[in-house]
């Protein structure tokens, strides 16, 4: 059952990263789960979050800010700018 609160919540955070970044129109699901599990390990690697603590409201964040900070990156190396 934790892994599929684990999906949701990444997806949750991989669609509002995507919204912040203006890139929602170009990713799909799948896509928005993927970058917002990705931004949970980096927010995990940068802030010293831990994931075994449970969702928390500041895990959410944590991870919403990680995933913003890979679509940055994303957008960096795909355009030379970001957005």
């Amino acid at each position: 059952m934790g892994i599929i609160i684990w999906l949701v919540v990444g997806g949750i955070c991989g669609w509002l990263a995507s919204i912040i970044m203006r890139t929602d129109g170009q990713q799909g699901i799948i896509l928005n789960i993927v970058v917002g599990i990705i931004g949970a390990v980096i927010a995990g690697l940068l802030f010293g979050a831990n994931i075994n603590d449970g969702i928390t409201v500041m895990s959410f964040v944590y991870s919403l800010i990680g995933a913003i900070i890979l679509l940055a990156i994303v957008n960096l190396v795909r355009r030379g700018s970001v957005r």
